[in-house]
């Protein structure tokens, strides 16, 4: 089966790459000719585990290919998929511009039945949008092509991307039409031979599917966070909350641990346009919108515990602190909505001198700050004379650091833990002031 994919970021060149594992022959398109020449070359422009040996072998093997036109190759494939960026508006909504141009280019360029997958997270109604776009460049042509349009949301999780669409809690895809529906079952075959749910469902319910679980899961994290802050005024632990709550089955345990707040490609955009297209709809989100707010202010709890420390932002000015993890989650680079990025914005805002490091996201930072911060050439370098140190991304190589060396390093022996990942008997017999999160 030919395939082709427009979009090489996050999402389409994982799709297009494990589309690509599984047999299916794939070209991913993207107009941006230097990335396009970057990925014939072997580099994958990403990071992710794992994503680069399969580029390499699908690429090899001659199943993963690369254009730069959708036109060049939409004569030999039987589905597109737009995996193209929709980053929010000014006001939270989605903005549609690439992937219906997407659609238009579909429209210029189809001349035989061709199945057109929206697979970005778009907003409810957007396949309406897409149909109405390639109808008008057909239009246009005086031509009457036939095609059909379906939805099939992505559900990856950056820094396991790879396992997620090769072993799929779900795939959810919605088509209006028996033609579609039989197009997308031999696609996704392979999966269905590993006993994987592919969920059928109309094209309005899939668009939503995407929203409502990633809203979902944000709203577990606010929620978690609303409870861990108040653990901390009444004097309970939110762990033992966390797990007591957890072990009820129809809670469970996932998405319960509280911390400095989320962000990410996902939530805190998917948030924004679900609350967005409820006001388009004259109906008032207003769980979302209090998910956001909480998660917004959640990005400061490191800040102020730290500024509660030394008793006021006022006497912070000069003072060394240290920031481990920058990602807004391990195994990324991604800085996106991450909570190091307003932390970091507080810290010069006070006058601090802030030293980061980050195992992978060190590029990422100096891209997006440049020189207003020192860069560390790791973890133990960054706390060289601090006055703190504060943990803002849970990465495996921060879990057991040498605290005996850490805390000779520093001026202050002070951690603020922004993830509850250390124990903070433990760090009382190290002699470290130690603060978390709900506790």
């Amino acid at each position: 089966m030919n395939i082709a994919v427009v979009g090489t970021g996050y999402v389409g060149l994982v799709s297009g790459a494990c589309f690509a594992e599984m047999g299916v022959n794939v070209t991913c398109v993207d107009i941006d000719k230097e990335k396009i020449e970057r990925l014939r070359r072997g580099e994958v422009p990403i990071y992710e585990p794992g994503l680069d040996e399969i580029v390499s072998r699908n690429s090899r093997e001659g199943r993963l290919g690369f254009a730069t036109s959708l036109q060049e190759v939409i004569d030999g494939v039987e589905v597109v998929f737009i995996a193209v960026g929709t980053p929010p508006d000014e006001d939270g909504s989605a903005d549609l511009r690439y992937v219906l141009e997407v659609a238009r280019e579909f429209g210029r360029s189809v001349k035989r039945y061709t199945l057109l997958v929206t697979k970005s997270t778009v907003p409810v109604g957007t396949s309406a949008k897409v149909r109405r776009a390639v109808l008008d460049e057909l239009e246009a042509r005086g031509v009457a092509v036939p095609f059909d349009v379906a939805s099939n949301p992505e559900f990856l999780k950056e820094g396991a991307a790879i396992k997620d669409f090769m072993s799929p809690d779900r795939v959810v895809v919605g088509v209006d039409s028996e033609q579609a529906r039989k197009t997308m079952s031999r696609l996704y075959r392979p999966f269905l031979l590993n006993n994987f749910r592919v969920i059928f469902t109309d094209i309005p319910s899939a668009e939503m599917i995407k929203y409502a679980a990633n809203s979902m899961l944000a709203t577990r994290i606010s929620f978690m966070n609303d409870i861990a802050n108040l653990c901390e005024l009444v004097g309970a632990d939110v762990n033992m909350v966390r797990k007591g709550i957890g072990a009820d089955s129809r809670i469970g345990s996932k998405f319960l641990y509280p911390g400095c707040g989320y962000g990410g490609s996902c939530f805190p955009k998917d948030v924004k346009a679900l609350i967005q297209t409820g006001r388009r709809n004259g109906y008032d989100m207003r769980v979302l919108q209090a998910v956001e707010e909480v998660n917004e202010r959640q990005k400061s709890v490191v800040f102020r515990k730290l500024a509660g420390e030394f008793g006021g932002v006022e006497n912070l000015r000069g003072k060394r602190v240290a920031v481990w993890g920058l990602a807004f989650k391990p195994e990324t680079d991604d800085m996106r909505e991450a909570a190091s990025l307003v932390t970091v914005a507080h810290l010069l805002e006070a006058g601090c001198t802030v030293r980061v490091f980050d195992p992978v996201a060190m590029a990422e930072c100096r891209r997006r700050l440049a020189d207003a911060v020192e860069y560390a050439s790791d973890m133990y370098d960054a706390v060289l004379e601090a006055d703190a140190l504060l943990l803002l991304t849970e990465w495996k190589q921060f879990r057991l650091p040498s605290w005996g060396v850490v805390t000779r390093s520093m001026r202050r022996p002070l951690v603020i833990d922004g993830r509850n990942i250390y124990d903070a008997d433990d760090m009382a017999a190290q002699g470290i002031i130690y603060h978390c999160i709900g506790r």
